[in-house]
């Protein structure tokens, strides 16, 4: 994997320990969402850097399968008037090596190996034309929502009648805040605006970006129909490849995202440590509950009659015979056993409660500024 990729495997160790530390305690789907991004990761770093998966994604009638087509210099996705047009992701892949195995993973049975070209050839990119994320048919939308959690490097394609549309903002934009470094927006059909109709949509476009959270990302003005800006998306996909960081950017960004989601329960800041003197309250209140003094006496006892007994003369070893084993009076055995009921008293009501107020005093201490669940399970 590309540098950088010690300290992710690091943030998804500590991802993993949440996950574990989580299960049960935390709310499930906070913890099952954590542990998708985890398994997802894993997944993906396995299948290596060697192919960029780039999804191109948009609305019914943006031309994002147009794009395609015009990318790979042939008609690889089917383009028409009926709607909708694409009912299933297709992948088209530059280079050698065979991407089979991460588009087994992806679950994107329809592969296209593209011939080279000049302008655009990226060895190791592999684009997926997706269905309309706005598709009257529930499965489509379905197949996109699977699919944008999964690849490495998103291309909305958008064009001027529709790119303010709520349901491409309020559900895919807003949601990838903070996914910048692997977004990409492209204003298709740019040959339908004057030159000062073009520079006006393409502010705005860039206004609503930053108002979902995505200043700053690279917005192209492409004709798929002309040509114009052609060259410049197929070299910025291009570089992106050659860099080979789009996939552990991806992950990064997403673990970004799950960490913004677990902070409020799991707080950065350094936990707060008890104090020594409430650890030797506890110590010192669990033996004297725990009857450890009785014990230690009955033990003193009968170590030195039994010395006595084998050491001492005739008659006081009679004697000492005649008088009863302090451990056997409290019932304990040679070596501790949980299967035998001791003789010994149990704690009384001053003991519990001293024990009951040093545990309090530790776990306050302990717990102190934590958010719940964690106080209730510190105690």
């Amino acid at each position: 994997m590309p540098s950088g990729s010690p300290a992710l495997a690091d943030r998804l160790a500590a991802l993993d320990q949440v996950v574990e530390l989580g299960r049960g305690r935390l709310d499930p789907p906070l913890v099952e969402e954590a542990a998708r991004i985890a398994g997802k990761a894993g997944m993906r770093l396995r299948l290596g850097a060697a192919h960029t998966v780039v999804a191109v994604a948009g609305a019914t009638g943006s031309g994002k399968s147009s794009l395609v087509n015009a990318l790979a210099g042939e008609g690889v996705s089917e383009v028409g008037v009926r709607r909708p047009t694409t009912s299933a992701a297709t992948a088209v892949v530059w280079g050698a090596d065979s991407a089979g195995p991460l588009l087994d993973w992806l679950q994107v049975p329809r592969r296209h190996a593209a011939a080279d070209q000049p302008a655009y050839a990226a060895d190791g990119l592999v684009l997926l034309d997706l269905p309309d994320f706005d598709s009257v048919r529930v499965e489509h939308r379905l197949e996109v929502d699977r699919l944008v959690e999964l690849v490495d490097l998103l291309v909305w394609v958008l064009d001027p009648q529709k790119y303010a549309d709520a349901a491409l903002h309020d559900r895919y934009l807003r949601p990838l805040a903070g996914h910048g470094d692997v977004t990409l927006v492209v204003l298709n059909q740019a040959d339908l605006l004057d030159p000062a109709g073009l520079a006006a949509c393409l502010a705005d476009l860039r206004r609503l970006l930053a108002d979902d959270g995505l200043p700053g990302v690279p917005v192209l003005a492409v004709s798929a129909l002309t040509g114009d800006g052609l060259d410049a998306l197929g070299k910025e996909l291009a570089d992106r490849v050659a860099a080979r960081r789009a996939s552990v950017q991806r992950l990064e960004a997403d673990l970004g995202r799950t960490a913004a989601a677990l902070r409020p329960v799991c707080p950065a800041r350094a936990r707060t440590r008890s104090r020594r003197q409430d650890r030797e309250a506890l110590a010192d209140a669990l033996p004297d509950a725990a009857g450890a003094d009785t014990i230690a006496a009955a033990v003193d006892r009968a170590h030195r009659a039994r010395a006595a007994a084998v050491t001492g003369w005739p008659f006081t070893r009679w004697l000492r015979r005649l008088r009863p084993d302090p451990m056997r009076r409290l019932r304990l055995p040679e070596a501790p056993s949980e299967a035998i009921r001791t003789g010994l008293p149990g704690p009384s009501a001053v003991q519990r409660a001293r024990v009951d107020s040093a545990l309090r005093e530790l776990t306050g201490r302990a717990a102190d500024g934590l958010p719940d669940p964690w106080p209730r399970v510190v105690r």
